[in-house]
């Protein structure tokens, strides 16, 4: 791994037990400054860390040995698997979060992430399609990196899933909101389930199925996050699990 990182120990990490790294999680920090979450991030008090921390200025911080398991996903889900920890590495980018003056995340800050991220793929066998965001495993409770985070451009660095230049809206896409009840809304869910989201085909598009939409479009469709399940959406999802193999 790169020499340059800082070294910014965190004690807040265990074994993986044998569970083999194939998916990178992507968080921002959420709070007022980068040093108030690095400080946070290495308290033992507070049990929760990442692998690494990547400041606005392009800085990176080291946590946490890729070899270990750090305490960055909390309660999550991705394709069957709850201990995101276990198989994931975490890199949380400083931002002040959507409670405290959500930004874009600044050219230094991005090209740094470009480079980490490429290393980290270079080490592990991580599929475009489990480079996720906090929001997607946990879509009930996180909002990160959000809708600001230019997801394209990692995927265009050759780091992440992003829909095809030559995508189509299908004229046969439903236009669901929540509340609505029937078949598609069932077809709806069976394809986030696919996917990879947390979400039963119950046939009612219930808060579940409206959490996993938003996160969805934070990820895919970041010009409206409205959590309604429209034709762009739905085609979206379906012409991204074709990627998926």
């Amino acid at each position: 791994m790169n020499d340059e990182f800082l070294a910014a120990p965190s004690p807040n990490h265990d074994s993986r037990g044998g569970t083999p790294i194939d998916l990178l999680l992507l968080h921002y920090t959420g709070m007022t400054s980068g040093q108030g979450a690095l400080d946070r991030l290495t308290d033992a008090d507070a049990k929760v860390s990442a692998h690494y921390m990547i400041e606005e200025d392009g800085r990176v911080f080291r946590l946490v040995d890729e070899d270990r398991r750090a305490w960055h996903a909390g309660v999550a889900y991705w394709a069957g698997a709850t201990d995101i920890n276990a198989c994931s590495i975490g890199i949380e980018l400083v931002n002040p979060g959507h409670e405290f003056g959500y930004r874009p995340f600044p050219e230094p800050q991005m090209q740094a992430l470009e480079a980490l991220a490429t290393d980290i793929l270079s080490s592990h066998s991580i599929p475009p399609h489990r480079v996720l965001g906090h929001s997607d495993v946990a879509p009930a409770r996180k909002q990160d990196p959000g809708e600001l985070f230019d997801w394209a451009r990692l995927a265009a660095a050759g780091i992440g899933l992003w829909p095809d230049a030559d995508f189509e809206i299908s004229p046969n896409a439903p236009d669901l909101s929540p509340g609505a009840q029937g078949g598609a809304v069932t077809e709806l869910q069976i394809a986030l389930d696919r996917f990879g989201y947390e979400v039963q085909g119950t046939g009612v598009f219930d808060p579940g199925t409206e959490a996993a939409v938003t996160a969805f479009q934070r990820h895919f469709r970041p010009s409206r996050v409205d959590g309604v399940a429209d034709g762009e959406t739905a085609s979206l999802l379906l012409h991204l699990i074709d990627r998926v193999p």
